[in-house]
Order: structure tokens, then sequence, then C-alpha cells
């Protein structure tokens, strides 16, 4: 008796790389890439051509959505199992610009003024510097994991930056909102530091091997 052969079932085939790249984490990463020019240039309006001081509550308002979206894009990931390549990629790069671009426009119109520049010139050095051994590690396959320590250096950022975008703004509110803005943006400086610290020493021996 001839049997004819089992026929298999063809397993599902794996989510495209299109339905992840428009997988709503990544979506929310995505707009905090976009809301970065907008917030500089919110920032630019109210200094430069004089746009008045409402924008910078326009700015802060972007910024507080954006920084929000920092919590849900990875959260959302991994609670959806939606986690994809480009997305890893670019969640620490929109992290990256939306504190870096912020700093040098404010900066530019001197909130971040006289001594308090040498703690934006240590974060923005850190991140470039680390960002420049994980490539470096990451080209040896070694994994250099976020610490909790690192997670929270990077929320104290957000919120530092929040209360020097709402600076002359919100000091007509509520006093010293300036004042305390730049004194938790040094206690991030120094968390930059030590967090930057333990970067370089977990690849401080790759660093040292001969190829």
């Amino acid at each position: 008796m001839n049997m004819a052969p089992a026929q298999t079932r063809p397993a599902s085939p794996p989510e495209s790389g299109r339905g992840r790249a428009l997988s709503l984490p990544n979506l929310l990463t995505y707009s905090r890439c976009a809301a970065v020019p907008l917030v500089a240039a919110c920032l630019f309006w109210a200094d430069i051509l004089q746009g008045g001081i409402w924008l910078r509550w326009v700015a802060l308002g972007l910024f507080i959505a954006a920084a929000v979206t920092d919590f849900f894009d990875g959260y959302l990931a991994r609670a959806w199992s939606q986690q994809s390549a480009i997305g890893r990629m670019l969640d620490p790069i929109a992290d990256k610009l939306l504190v870096s671009i912020c700093l040098l426009m404010l900066a530019s119109d001197g909130t971040i003024r006289g001594w308090s520049l040498w703690a934006g010139v240590v974060i923005l050095c850190r991140e470039i510097l680390v960002s420049g051994l994980r490539e470096f590690l990451a080209e040896l396959r070694v994994s250099v994991p976020v610490s909790r320590l690192a997670k929270w250096k990077t929320t104290l950022q957000l919120v530092a930056v929040g209360f020097l975008l709402a600076g002359p703004a919100g000091d007509k509110i509520v006093p010293g909102i300036s004042l305390a803005g730049l004194t938790l943006l040094w206690v991030s400086a120094v968390l930059t530091l030590y967090t930057g610290y333990d970067y370089f020493r977990a690849g401080a021996r790759h660093l040292m091997e001969e190829p």
C-alpha cells in the first residue's frame, strides 16, 4: 500500500522587518528623535528671534512628551516582544540627542553659563567617549550592560534639563527653578563621571589586549 508523504505544515513567517520598524515602540522612538529639532527651534525662536518667553513652555512640553516615550518604548517593546535592531540602535541615540541638543541651546541662550558650563561639558564628553567605547567593544562582541545607576543618571539628566528649559519662565512662577536645574545638572554630571568610569573599567582589559 502506497503511503502519501506526510505533509508538514509550514511555519508561520516571522514578522517582517518593515512590520518591526513600524511597531508602536519604534514609532515612539521616532517621535523622540523628531522632538529634538522642535525643542531646539523653540529655544532658538525664544532667544535669537525674540519670540517670547511662552516658547519656553512649548519647549518644555515637547521635552516632557519626548522623555515619557523613553520609558514607554522600552517597556512596550519588552511587554509585546517587539524588540528590534533599529529600536536598540535608535533608543540610546535619541536619548543622547535630546539631552545634548538641549544643553547646547541652553548654553547658547545663557541659561547655563559660567562654571555650570563645565557640568554640561562633562556630560557631553562622557556620552561621546562611552559611545566610542561601546562601538569598539561591539566589534569584539563584548556587551557592557547598562547599570541601574546609569539609568538613574539618565533620569536625573532629563529632570535637570526639564527645570532648565522652564528657566526664566519657571522663575516667574516659582523662584529658584533655574537654580534647582543647575544644581541637578551638577549632581547628574557627578553621576555621569562615576558611571563613565564603570564603563571604562569594564572595557579596560579589552582595550589593553593586543590585536
